[in-house]
């Protein structure tokens, strides 16, 4: 393909088009989304931007730093689902703009920079992330720009230079670990210090990293000192919970054996997994060079080092994606110069096969066990799903069959993917996955309440962040809350299963009891027959809203 255009204000079309333009289309998802809304929400709404609290029970899971972005996003752009999103798209676009800066720098080929920049935006899991709520993506941005800076600086020539790259370091660490914590710091020392020692300029990571350390320290100190003030306790829940306890203990959350990543990582480059092979030869042919060598550091320590831990996430291995867009654009245009289509056109025919097995396994489902109804929006959305596969086939056709031309063409099938599949999805998964969108059609009467009460953190949370009230008691749930519940001030919060009926006869006294409920296991049936009867009902999916009026 024979860039025509200005490849920036093309990357910034492609931007607008694939992340911006889905973020209000669709509910919020369970069970990141409610969440983060919520907990950002509540900063904004209250003041409170030290110490994070969920539907107003201490949360502290992760520092402060990641939800004042999503709230920025709602203050700006209103408590909406544009605003809770707007976050992860921007940062999601400023590591693409990195890719496109730290190619530019690598190498000084216009082509390298664009295709290493549109292939970091078309990875599948990145651009699935761009339009999700959480914390990954703000996560991601620091990182990046942590070791693109250490490149400018290591790269340096002038000494103003290193400095002002060095102090660059510094503020995206600080911003990391506000963010999730750590990890932010031990990343680039994993691949700084391996580096330099095989470059042999250990001084220079001496002289200059206290800058970068002392720089870090100062941003993180006013929220540190301020956290520790307010929530004294912060600091041991956060550090042997969240670092420690998720690393190394067996009972850890999402616990997966060490091999996890090594899948998820050729899932996550769709679709230019194709490119893989090539990729990894190219990289070790030219080991010795420093760009390549400092890339393969990025992208081989920390996923060696996220392998290591009990607690696996498949969003984990995100800072390790944009060297590998940097390596496989590297390679791509190196194949493309070289006229050799081969493997570009074998990439095509797999993304190729992978379309039409997902084609012929939607028609047999439908056929057999059918994921959507018959009903007018039902079939809008089968033909929504229709169009994503038709789109993926056909330009991954056009890559197959013309590879030295269409090399890009597979971004558009992620692209229009990243659009579409959210609203193409059957009744059965968005009716029970987006809560919110099931509180949204009875606002009217859950505003009119005086109590509310969720079995789930997820659907109370969707209450919460909808009716703007963090007032909603835990039903026979605590989940990630456990910590939070056992302050004396949260403990009437939860609401045993002995208890409902007695708690719901008190609010009953005061005013409507807005009761959200998802019934779909044997405890949740259980947790549903202990309910009194009476009260409006009404049903979606595997949800249940009873509104219960006051007792005379």
């Amino acid at each position: 393909m024979t860039i025509r255009f200005k490849p920036l204000p093309l990357l910034l079309l492609a931007f607008a088009a694939f992340y911006l333009l889905p973020l209000g289309l669709h509910g919020l998802w369970t069970p990141d989304e409610t969440r983060y809304a919520q907990v950002s929400q509540e900063m904004l709404l209250s003041g409170n931007w030290v110490a994070p609290h969920y539907m107003g029970i201490r949360y502290f899971e992760k520092p402060a730093g990641g939800y004042w972005l999503i709230a920025l996003g709602q203050a700006v752009f209103g408590q909406n689902l544009f605003g809770v999103r707007i976050a992860s798209a921007l940062t999601t676009g400023l590591s693409v703009l990195l890719a496109y800066v730290i190619a530019r720098r690598l190498w000084n080929t216009p082509r390298k920079s664009f295709a290493c920049a549109l292939l970091y935006l078309s990875f599948g899991l990145v651009a699935g992330q761009a339009g999700y709520s959480n914390l990954d993506p703000q996560f991601t941005l620091w990182v990046n720009l942590s070791l693109v800076a250490l490149w400018f600086a290591l790269d340096g020539t002038s000494t103003r230079g290193r400095l002002l790259a060095w102090a660059v370091v510094g503020l995206a660490c600080a911003m990391g670990f506000m963010t999730k914590g750590f990890l932010a710091w031990a990343l680039p020392v994993l691949i700084a210090v391996p580096y330099m020692l095989w470059q042999r300029r250990l001084g220079e990571l001496l002289r200059y990293g206290p800058l970068a350390v002392g720089v870090a320290v100062l941003v993180c100190l006013p929220w540190v000192v301020a956290i520790h003030l307010q929530e004294p306790d912060f600091w041991r829940f956060f550090f042997w919970n969240e670092h420690i306890r998720r690393f190394s203990a067996d009972n850890a959350q999402h616990v997966r054996p060490w091999w996890f990543f090594l899948p998820i990582i050729a899932v996550s480059c769709l679709p230019w997994a194709g490119l893989l092979p090539s990729t990894l030869r190219t990289t070790w042919r030219e080991k010795r060079q420093p760009a390549i060598a400092f890339l393969a550091l990025w992208l081989l320590l920390p996923l060696g080092f996220f392998s290591l831990s009990n607690g696996k996430l498949p969003t984990y291995i995100m800072p390790c994606l944009l060297p590998l867009a940097l390596l496989m654009g590297h390679t791509l245009v190196d194949l493309l110069d070289n006229g050799r289509a081969r493997t570009i056109s074998l990439n095509g025919l797999l993304n190729f096969a992978i379309g039409m097995a997902a084609m012929i396994g939607l028609i047999y489902l439908q056929i057999a066990r059918p994921l959507y109804g018959h009903s007018h929006a039902e079939m809008f959305g089968l033909s929504l799903a229709f169009i994503v596969l038709l789109v993926w086939i056909l330009s991954n056709l056009l890559q197959a069959f013309r590879p030295l031309t269409l090399w890009a063409m597979p971004t558009l099938g992620i692209g229009l993917l990243v659009i579409l599949l959210p609203a193409s999805m059957p009744a059965q998964i968005a009716d029970n996955e987006m809560p919110d969108q099931f509180v949204l059609e009875h606002m009217n009467e859950l505003q009119q309440t005086q109590a509310l009460l969720a079995n789930s953190l997820e659907n109370a949370s969707a209450l919460a962040w909808r009716l703007k009230r963090t007032q909603v008691s835990l039903y026979d749930t605590e989940g990630e809350l456990r910590y939070g519940l056992q302050y004396a001030g949260s403990m009437h919060r939860k609401v045993e299963l002995e208890q409902v009926q007695a708690w719901i006869s008190e609010a009953r006294q005061h005013g409507s009891v807005g009761v959200l409920m998802r019934v779909n296991s044997t405890s949740e049936m259980r947790e549903a027959g202990q309910l009194p009867p009476g009260g409006k009902r009404y049903h979606k999916g595997y949800l249940e809203l009873i509104v219960y009026p006051p007792l005379q």
